[in-house]
């Protein structure tokens, strides 16, 4: 485990996964979700090479079939600390033999926090070092307590958008998404949330539509912030199951179109990094 601090917060990150374990303030308060495996086991994966589903959990690329799970390896992968100071830490993944059985690329994945203040930046860095066109999909899944909420009370919060007018994508289809673009129904520029409200599981917003969401307490203040520039973020709390939290997601791609059997490189969202070159983009997490 390595820990950034200061006299406002201090975040505890693993090796394992590169993954937040906590956010805690000066007087103690927990704002990650604390991964309690009744409702979900996790508190900030690093989603790569992929995001959420593939149509059968399978991608053809260049004539042949390959077989990924959701979310892709590297949460579940061990990166090396590559760099550490009291506000900053570095933490790096390469392929292995175990990797390129299911994603044929050789590449670079860094991952930093930066704390700054009562703002957690966290950036990341692919780099292809391959010598072919690397294809890849990134993104965030940082879960979050929701404000007032305790274990067994029915899910009930607050988010509020940057843009009172954007549509979801709906339709979950096997755990991929049928496109078509709805409309929420909000207060102003709040979404109030329920438990019902993600019986098709996550709320995605693809096509830019938002770059900051703020999870509210009961009184209608930002409690946690999230600010991205990704063309995608999704909204999550576990189906049917009352979870205390929900995940504000910044993402670089998304789901397969349901019965989606093309290439890789047809992807919707889809990133492309020619031999050498890198790609470079952070979102951010402030506290109150």
């Amino acid at each position: 485990m390595q820990t950034l601090s200061n006299d406002i917060l201090s975040v505890t990150i693993a090796e394992r996964g590169a993954e937040m374990q906590s956010i805690r303030d000066a007087q103690g308060h927990e704002y990650l979700w604390q991964a309690d495996p009744k409702y979900w086991a996790k508190h900030s994966p690093t989603l790569f090479p992929i995001v959420c589903g593939l149509w059968n959990d399978t991608y053809h690329l260049d004539g042949k079939e390959y077989h990924m799970l959701r979310h892709g390896f590297a949460s579940k992968s061990d990166f090396t600390l590559v760099a550490k100071t009291d506000h900053r830490v570095t933490f790096a993944l390469t392929e292995s033999e175990e990797t390129l059985k299911v994603y044929p690329f050789h590449f670079n994945l860094s991952v930093t926090y930066r704390l700054d203040g009562n703002t957690i930046h966290v950036i990341w860095h692919v780099e292809n070092t391959d010598r072919r066109e690397l294809l890849f999909s990134i993104g965030g899944h940082p879960a979050f307590n929701v404000p007032g909420m305790k274990d067994g009370d029915p899910l009930d919060g607050y988010l509020r958008f940057d843009n009172p007018d954007a549509e979801r994508l709906y339709g979950n289809t096997h755990g991929c998404i049928t496109p078509g673009h709805h409309p929420l129904e909000m207060d102003g520029n709040v979404w109030h949330f329920t438990c019902a409200d993600f019986d098709d599981d996550a709320l995605i917003f693809d096509e830019s539509q938002l770059h900051e969401v703020a999870l509210l307490d009961r009184e209608r203040r930002p409690v946690v912030t999230v600010g991205f520039r990704s063309p995608a973020v999704g909204i999550w709390s576990p189906t049917a199951k009352n979870a205390p939290f929900v995940c504000i997601e910044p993402w670089y791609g998304i789901h397969d179109w349901a019965e989606f059997t093309g290439d890789l490189s047809e992807k919707y969202l889809i990133n492309r990094l020619q031999p050498g070159a890198s790609f470079m983009s952070e979102y951010t997490i402030r506290i109150g």
